[in-house]
């Protein structure tokens, strides 16, 4: 359904209550251009971690399904329904797809925010961020040439890219629709099949997102969506001969376990994004402080601090080291947690009661390891899975908090008094996925960006960027790319052609 364009707290719970009525809300895996429940016929509940109150009823795809939809989709590619299709008239559908999610817009960010409990302002910018990426996608479409190589009269040379053929891509819970628009954009762009798992934690866009894709003329098996766990659906898509990318967005832990998966089978390519603990560097020349402490809480409170690239870890130099604190403690005030329906709110609710325990576990082991517990620290009591803005001080590289991923609202304040600490500190992490730095001095700011080992440096700003510049990370942060026309590039294949000529 389309949802006219809702303003206040009262207008967003109005549509949430529309919108969950019974038979409502599709539950089911999309397989072969229809929605079917498991061959199982197991299910299992989504919850809103706001309430606690079950959304759906989700179908719970294994191996069995798995099977079936990795069969459909190689179908689909040798019948070339899009493989072989035109260059603009996959791009024709693909924007299509982009107009009906910019009509559906508030109902896909509506379910976002009931299914992982984000802020619905949030939401709303999460799938403006989807549907940017599907129309950047399609509009590459068409504008990819191949190449001639350099040869004599006597031969022709050619360089053609290719569709891989079959992408599975598992994507995580906590921006559900604009990591699945990550995904799903190039791999489609590029003329792919995929099939699509999302985070049981937050199937609930994917699948309407299925039911967009159908009306908007993605041919039957080029577009699967299969809701289930990891250990089950997520496995046998990974050990699938039939399956050539896997495409995750996820923990280290999951990243390798793939990578194991993809040696153990077809030595399929496999692009992950992973964790991080990043590092966010601010020098003691920066200018405009207050400024500068907003950005640094909002790029660990944003999202209830479940981000990838959080700005976990905050290396202040020591001579502002206590102001600058103050100002972030000042902020994370101002940051509370609140109800996800509420376009005032900044913070939302934990995802569920799993990660909700591992964050408090985590600030109880910061306390006992002699952390400076300055804000925060405790669960918010009452309805639904809420943690406020917690800082810590005087956190040393050798503490927990300070090198382990929390995924939660836990910022580490570090103090540091030489450039090349800063930048030893930074760099003493087994992740690599983005970094900032704060400074005024430009021959600081190359300096440093050139020895921090990161994917991506915010060079005074956080998580700054658009679709032409690509997101992903070194180290153990992971391999892939997201966006840019370097994505597009990872869901293709080279195949070089030599043509002997007459002479």
């Amino acid at each position: 359904m389309s949802i006219e364009a809702p303003k206040t707290r009262d207008d967003w719970h109005a549509l949430a209550q529309s919108l969950t009525q019974p038979l409502t809300l599709e539950s089911r895996a999309f397989i072969d251009d229809a929605f079917v429940g498991a061959a199982s016929g197991e299910t299992f509940d989504t919850l809103n971690p706001a309430t606690g109150e079950t959304l759906a009823r989700i179908a719970s795809c294994d191996a069995a399904d798995a099977e079936l939809a990795v069969g459909h989709a190689r179908a689909a590619f040798a019948r070339g329904d899009w493989s072989r299709l035109a260059p603009g008239k996959r791009k024709r559908v693909m924007l299509r797809l982009a107009e009906l999610m910019e009509t559906h817009r508030h109902e896909l960010a509506l379910l976002d925010t009931l299914d992982m409990g984000k802020p619905v302002s949030s939401s709303l910018g999460d799938t403006a961020g989807a549907i940017a990426c599907l129309r950047y996608n399609a509009e590459s479409i068409d504008k990819l040439y191949g190449e001639v190589a350099p040869t004599g009269e006597e031969s022709l040379a050619l360089v053609l890219r290719e569709p891989l053929g079959v992408v599975a891509s598992i994507v995580p819970w906590n921006f559900p629709l604009m990591m699945t628009a990550w995904k799903i954009a190039p791999a489609l762009a590029a003329g792919n099949s995929v099939i699509l798992k999302p985070s049981e934690k937050s199937p609930l866009s994917a699948l309407r997102l299925a039911q967009l894709a159908r009306e908007a003329g993605i041919p039957r098996g080029v577009f699967q969506v299969l809701p289930g766990f990891g250990h089950t659906v997520g496995k046998a898509l990974a050990l699938s001969m039939e399956v050539d990318c896997l495409a995750f967005t996820g923990s280290t832990g999951t990243g390798k376990q793939l990578m194991q998966y993809a040696g153990q089978s077809n030595l399929k390519r496999v692009y992950l994004e992973c964790g991080g603990k990043s590092p966010n560097i601010i020098f003691a020349d920066c200018r405009d402080l207050d400024r500068v402490a907003r950005h640094a809480a909002a790029a660990i409170f944003h999202n209830q601090g479940e981000v990838c690239i959080a700005g976990s870890r905050l290396l202040v130099e020591n001579a502002i080291r206590e102001a600058f604190v103050e100002r972030v403690l000042s902020c994370a005030e101002s940051m509370q947690p609140g109800d996800p329906l509420d376009p005032a709110s900044f913070m939302g609710a934990i995802v569920d009661e799993a990660q909700h325990r591992r964050i408090l576990d985590y600030i109880r082991q910061g306390v006992e390891e002699g952390a400076r517990l300055c804000a925060g620290g405790q669960a918010i009591e009452g309805q639904g899975l809420f943690i406020p803005p917690t800082v810590f001080d005087g956190v040393t590289p050798a503490m927990t908090i300070g090198r382990e991923e929390i995924f939660g609202p836990v910022l580490s304040v570090f103090g540091f008094d030489s450039e090349e600490e800063a930048v030893a500190m930074a760099n003493d992490s087994v992740y690599g996925l983005a970094a900032g730095l704060w400074s005024q001095d430009i021959d600081r700011i190359m300096r440093v960006t050139r020895r921090l080992q990161s994917g991506q440096v915010f060079v005074n700003n956080w998580a700054g960027g658009d679709q032409t510049v690509p997101f992903g990370g070194v180290k153990q942060s992971g391999n892939g790319r997201d966006k840019s026309h370097h994505s597009l590039e990872e869901y293709s294949e080279l195949k070089s052609v030599w043509i002997a000529l007459s002479t």
